[in-house]
C-alpha cells in the first residue's frame, strides 16, 4: 500500500518513518474516497445514462451540465487562502477537512428525495464543493509533509493509485447498477453508497492526522500575507501554471467516447462500467511502476515521458472497434493518465513556496481542472458538430495537442533539476 521503500534514502529516523507511513495511510483513504464520491465517480455513469435516456440530452448538454459540477473545482484557491489564513477550532487544516467531507455526506443524502436535472445539480453541487475542499485540504498537507520529507511526487503517486484502486468497484457497480435497476433508480442507489464513504474519511481525521494547533493572530497573517505574496510574486509558478493550462487543453474525448460505445458500438452499460474499470487498472499499473521503475527520473524526464505515454495512450483508441480492443484501449490511456498526473502534480507540489501551500498548489491544480474542462467542452462540440459523430477525427487532435507539449517543457527550466527523492537523499 506504501511506497516507504522509495522513501529509505531519504527517511532516517524512527518518527519520520512513522509520519510518512500514517501519512501513506490518510492519502490513501482520502483518495480511495474521491474516486467514490467525486462527480466522475460512482455517480457518473448513472447521471450519463438518466440524463441521455430520460431527458435525452446530448453530449454537449451533458457536459455543459457536468461543466457546472467543475465549478467547486475552480475555486480551489480560495480553499487554500482560508485554510491558509483562518483556523477553524485550532487547526489550519484538520477541522475544514471534517466540515467538508460532513458536506459531501449531506449532499449525496439530499439526491436521493428529487428527480430532476435542478434538483440533482444544486444537490451534486453540494457533494462536490466538500469533495473539492477536502481535495485542497489534503493537497495543502501534501506540499507541507512532502517538501519536507522529500516525497512529493511519491505522495501524489499514492493519492492516485487508491483513487484508481476506488474507481476499479466504483465504474463496474455503477454499470451494474444500469444493468438492474430503472435510469434514476440507479442514480439514487450510486448517491445512497457514494454518502457513506467520506464518514471513513472523518473518523481518520480523527485518528490519523497530526496537526500542531494554530490561532490567527496578528504575526500569523502577516506570515499568511508574505506567503502569499511570494507565491504570486513567483515568476517560475506561474510558467508552470500556463505550460499546465496548455499541457490539460487537449479536446476531451470522455463523454463522445461514452456516446460513441453506447450508440454505435452498442456496448451494455455494465461493460462500459467495466471498461471504466479496467482503465483504473492501468492507473494502478503505473502508479506501481512509477513506485518501482521511475521514482528517481529528473522532473524534465519524468515530464517528457508522460507526454509521450499520453500521446500514445490517446492514440490507442483509433484501435477501438470491438470489446477486446476497446479492454485495451482503457487501458493503455488509464496508465498515460495516471503518469501525467503524477508528473505534473509531482512538479507542481515542489515549488510551491512555504507559508502559502494550501493556495499555491490549490490554484495549480485548478489550472489543471479549468482545462480539463474547457477540453471536454471543446470535444464534445467537435464530435457532435465538427465531426458528426466520428470519434477517430477527434482521437487525432487530441493526440497533437498532446504531443505539441515536448516543445514547452523547456521553457520549464527543469534542465538539471533532480527529482525530489533524489535532491532530497543528497541533503
Amino acid at each position: 500500500m506504501t511506497d516507504i521503500a522509495a522513501e529509505s534514502a531519504v527517511v532516517r529516523t524512527a518518527e519520520q518513518r512513522a509520519d510518512i507511513r500514517r501519512l501513506m495511510l490518510f492519502f490513501a483513504l482520502v483518495y480511495a474516497t474521491e474516486g467514490i464520491c467525486q462527480s466522475d465517480g460512482l455517480i457518473a455513469q448513472p447521471l450519463n445514462y438518466y440524463l441521455k435516456q430520460v431527458y435525452q440530452w446530448t453530449p454537449v448538454q451533458i457536459t455543459a451540465f457536468l461543466t457546472v459540477l467543475n465549478l467547486p473545482w475552480f475555486l480551489k484557491p480560495f480553499y487554500g487562502m482560508v485554510s491558509d489564513f483562518v483556523p477553524l477550532l485550532g487547526y489550519r487544516r484538520k477541522s475544514w477537512l471534517l466540515l467538508a467531507n460532513a458536506l459531501a455526506v449531506f449532499g449525496y443524502v439530499a439526491i436521493l428525495g428529487v428527480a430532476t436535472p435542478g434538483a440533482l445539480i444544486l444537490w451534486l453541487l453540494l457533494a462536490v464543493y466538500g469533495m473539492a475542499i477536502a481535495s485542497t485540504l489534503c493537497g495543502a498537507f501534501l506540499v507541507e509533509k512532502g517538501q519536507k520529507l522529500g516525497s512529493s511526487t511519491a505522495f501524489v503517486n499514492q493519492q492516485w493509485l487508491w483513487f484508481n484502486v476506488a474507481q476499479i468497484g466504483t465504474f463496474t457497480l455503477g454499470g451494474a447498477l444500469l444493468e438492474y435497476l430503472a435510469p434514476l433508480g440507479a442514480l439514487q442507489w450510486a448517491a445512497a453508497i457514494a454518502a457513506v464513504a467520506p464518514v471513513a474519511v472523518i473518523f481518520a481525521c480523527v485518528f490519523t492526522v497530526d496537526e500542531e494547533k494554530s490561532a490567527i493572530s496578528v504575526a500569523g497573517l502577516k506570515a499568511s500575507a508574505a506567503g502569499l505574496f511570494h507565491a504570486l510574486s513567483r515568476r517560475h509558478l506561474w510558467v508552470i501554471a500556463l505550460f499546465l493550462l496548455f499541457y490539460y487543453f487537449s479536446p476531451g474525448v470522455d463523454t463522445p467516447l461514452y456516446f460513441y460505445m453506447t450508440d454505435h458500438l452498442q456496448f451494455s452499460q455494465f461493460y462500459i462500467g467495466v471498461l471504466s474499470s479496467i482503465g483504473a487498472a492501468g492507473g494502478i499499473a503505473a502508479a506501481l511502476f512509477y513506485g518501482r521503475f521511475l521514482a528517481h527520473m529528473s522532473a524534465k524526464a519524468l515530464l517528457n515521458l508522460s507526454i509521450l505515454v499520453g500521446v500514445l495512450g490517446t492514440l490507442a483508441f483509433l484501435f477501438l472497434w470491438d470489446p477486446t480492443t476497446a479492454a485495451i484501449a482503457h487501458f493503455c490511456y488509464g496508465a498515460a493518465s495516471t503518469i501525467t498526473l503524477v508528473a505534473t502534480l509531482g512538479m507542481a507540489a515542489d515549488r510551491c513556496p512555504a507559508g502559502s501551500e494550501g493556495f499555491a498548489f490549490a490554484a495549480l491544480v485548478s489550472v489543471t481542472n479549468i482545462a480539463s474542462s474547457l477540453a471536454d467542452n471543446v470535444g464534445s462540440y467537435l464530435y457532435e458538430h465538427v465531426f458528426h459523430d466520428g470519434l477517430y477525427p477527434l482521437i487525432l487532435v487530441a493526440a497533437a495537442f498532446t504531443a505539441v507539449n515536448f516543445l514547452l517543457v523547456p521553457f520549464l527550466n527543469l534542465k538539471g533539476e533532480a527529482h525530489a527523492l533524489v535532491a532530497a537523499s543528497r541533503k
